[in-house]
């Protein structure tokens, strides 16, 4: 999407502001004036002031030498509120009141009491600090250059002197807790040394040199008891663990019988020598007699017969050794099952013995423990109080003075080019603003899109502000070419070309609605149209005075008797141009203007002129406009720029379509083209005119173009143009 429009929008917004800024620049100026004014008084009668100036580092350490391994001062003296409390310490009534008894302030101030030139004090006085270091700047206001940096310099020493005080009380302070912390503790490990004494000597209690220190560190309670305890426990569980392999040897030998319990029993390894010695014979002899069956010998071989027998008696020995075994393994496992019962029995006794033994240890541990505790406790307060002690004893150094004040040769306050900077500032910012709002207040209207959306009719012509009567100036002048170009888009806006009859009307008074209707006549009949003026504002009338002519006879002398036209009709100096005045002020002007007579006038009046222009009243406060609007057959509006607001305008519009009036359009008058640039590009001709030379020696004829002529004879009925344009003197 392009950015186009927005950047359009944005630049109109810019001239919109820049308008208001060039409108109201006469208000921006004055306010600007009276704000820059009022802070170059107030910065002219404000006392001149010196300056004594300190630059010092606040040290965070309270002392030369910092104290090992306590770090609870440190952490509290680098806390990001430390600048902050000694900037109250700085202002505090305990540093300023030294200052005051110092330099008796009060008599030199002839202060009420020293409560009140410490006040001072305060309000004069302005510390600075680094944003990154503990660098302070101690600056003092007076307008005695000399008491100034006394001041100053006096501040800076009972600053000191407040610091040393305050550490040396906080000191003593914590001196003083040490010390009842030591005593206490020393207490408490007495007492807990004794407990410890009476514990070893009830429970009987005996230890090796050197075991003290190392038992308050152990966590493991070992006693005598626990010892038996433990062993006992280890001989229930190898009891129970021979009863269940013995258990598991006899099971197996009851299931076997003959050759498997001799295998197995061998396989088995059982404790039994006969059967360790014979097995591996009988294994023997089985392989003999195979050996030799497979050799070709057969059983009743002599010496077939002969392993067979050994074999049979072994086999025997073998069988007896098993059952033998089998029977001694069910006893030993009888045994196994009453030593178990006294070791159960045992280690059950033992468990009580051996909790009590412990519980009784842990209590002498816990004693000891606690002993050696307080012991150290109060040894490391010993040593803090010896630091402190020493760290009491040492030069303390709070602050550095790195540059005293001195008097100062030239007052520092007040600073005339900052006050006279800021209120200038303060003044274009107040200007704008009040120009502002001014502007947001103001409702009238100021540009020609505004008079088209509300009367919903065009803006025939833009007139400067300025403007006089046309046929009273001589040479060239380009102010009638505004009146020229309302004249040609007069001709272009009306419906009916035989529409001759125009009433002109205004809002309010004083928008310029006469001068503008005389000026539209002369330039009309500078161009050939013979023009008649008809003054209809009897209330008060303005057109005579623009030809010198009397109004006492006119408008409504015609209307209220029979008086013949041609007496009330007067020809003015400018060639075309005839004037009917008001006339005298009669009673009900409204009447008259509503009347038959009156109608039959304008009738007869654009059957004679080329073109008729009525001079109407305000047609906001007075009836007579609308009755002219209702009676003309077209009705221009004068509106001038920045006076009749929005609302108001609308209303003119409505009371002439009430009254069946037609709109032929809108004059915009009396607008400032030098301070509203909008509408600069409709008074453009005003550079033309200086390129041209001679305009007014040029012939009248010569002034309009070939198509205006063309126009006017096409435009006007055939019997104004078979009069022609030269004198008039058939009119009448």
């Amino acid at each position: 999407m392009s950015t186009t429009p927005n950047r359009l929008e944005i630049q109109r917004h810019a001239q919109d502001y820049w308008q208001i800024v060039r409108n109201r620049l006469g208000l921006i100026f004055l306010t600007f004036l009276l704000v820059f004014s009022v802070a170059a008084i107030i910065t002219y009668i404000m006392p001149r002031k010196y300056v004594g100036r300190v630059e010092m580092v606040i040290e965070r350490v309270q002392s030369d030498a910092r104290v090992i391994g306590h770090m609870g001062d440190a952490l509290a003296v680098s806390s990001d509120s430390f600048l902050k409390t000694q900037f109250e310490i700085l202002s505090k009534r305990k540093t300023l009141d030294r200052v005051v008894d110092k330099l008796d302030l009060v008599a030199r101030w002839n202060a009420p009491n020293k409560a009140a030139a410490a006040g001072k004090l305060m309000g004069n006085l302005e510390p600075q600090s680094s944003m990154k270091s503990d660098f302070i700047t101690l600056e003092y206001f007076d307008e005695d250059a000399k008491l100034a940096a006394d001041i100053a310099n006096s501040i800076a020493e009972s600053y000191k002197e407040t610091r040393l005080a305050l550490d040396n009380e906080r000191t003593d302070k914590a001196l003083a807790q040490i010390t009842a912390q030591i005593a206490a503790k020393e207490e408490q490990a007495t007492q807990a040394l004794a407990k410890v004494l009476d514990i070893k000597k009830r429970l009987g209690i005996v230890e090796m040199p050197g075991s003290v220190g190392r038992a308050a560190n152990q966590d493991d309670v070992s006693t005598p008891e626990s010892t038996s305890l433990v062993d006992t426990i280890k001989d229930v569980s190898r009891i129970q663990r021979e009863i269940r392999d013995m258990t598991a040897q006899i099971e197996q030998l009851r299931s076997l019988q003959g050759d498997d319990l001799i295998r197995q029993a061998g396989e088995l390894r059982v404790e039994n020598e006969t059967i360790k010695k014979l097995g591996p014979t009988y294994q023997d002899l089985l392989i003999q007699q195979k050996n030799l069956g497979n050799a070709g010998l057969g059983p009743k071989h002599p010496t077939m017969k002969g392993i067979a027998d050994s074999i049979l008696q072994t086999r025997g020995m073998l069988l007896d050794a098993a059952e033998d075994y089998r029977k001694n393994l069910t006893f030993r496992v009888e045994t196994a099952q009453k030593q178990l019962t006294e070791a159960e029995r045992m280690r059950d006794n033992q468990k009580d013995t051996s909790i009590q033994a412990q519980t009784d240890h842990q209590e002498f541990l816990a004693a000891q423990r606690e002993w050696e505790i307080l012991r150290q406790d109060a040894t490391r307060l010993k040593d803090t109080l010896s630091q402190k002690q020493i760290d009491q004893q040492m030069t303390k150094t709070p602050v550095t003075v790195y540059q005293a004040a001195e008097p100062g040769t030239a007052p520092v306050k007040p600073n005339v080019r900052l006050h006279l900077l800021l209120g200038g500032v303060v003044g274009l910012l107040c200007g704008l603003g009040l120009a502002f709002f001014l502007e947001y207040l103001d409702t009238s209207v100021k540009s020609m899109d505004e008079v088209e959306s509300i009367m919903g009719v065009p803006v025939l012509a833009v007139i400067p502000k300025g403007v006089g009567i046309l046929h009273r100036s001589s040479g060239v002048t380009p102010d009638a070419e505004a009146y020229r170009i309302l004249r040609t888009n007069i001709e272009f806006n009306r419906k009916d070309m035989n529409a001759n009859c125009i009433s002109v009307v205004s809002g309010s008074p004083g928008e310029g609605k006469s001068t503008t209707m005389v000026n539209l006549a002369t330039v009309c009949a500078q161009a050939g149209y013979t023009t008649l003026i008809i003054d209809a504002d009897m209330r008060r009338p303005r057109q005579h005075t623009f030809f010198d002519v009397p109004h006492n006879f006119g408008l409504s002398n015609y209307l209220t008797g029979n008086v013949p036209l041609e007496e009330v009709v007067v020809q003015t100096q400018v060639d075309n141009l005839y004037l009917l005045p008001s006339g005298i002020m009669p009673a009900d002007c409204a009447s008259l203007l509503n009347s038959q007579k009156f109608t039959d006038l304008i009738a007869d009046m654009k059957s004679r002129f080329d073109l008729v222009l009525i001079d109407s009243p305000p047609i906001l406060g007075v009836s007579d406009a609308s009755v002219l609007s209702a009676e003309a057959d077209m009705t221009l509006i004068v509106v001038q720029h920045r006076k009749i607001p929005r609302h108001i305008l609308g209303r003119v519009k409505q009371a002439i379509e009430q009254v069946g009036g037609s709109i032929v359009g809108v004059a915009l008058n009396r607008v400032d083209i030098r301070s509203d640039s909008n509408y600069s590009y409709q008074t453009t001709y005003y550079g033309y005119y200086h390129n041209t030379p001679n305009y007014e020696d040029a012939p009248k004829g010569t002034r309009q173009t070939s198509s205006r002529k063309q126009r006017k004879a096409k435009d006007a009925p055939e019997t104004r143009s078979q009069r022609g344009s030269a004198g008039g003197d058939d009119v009448f």
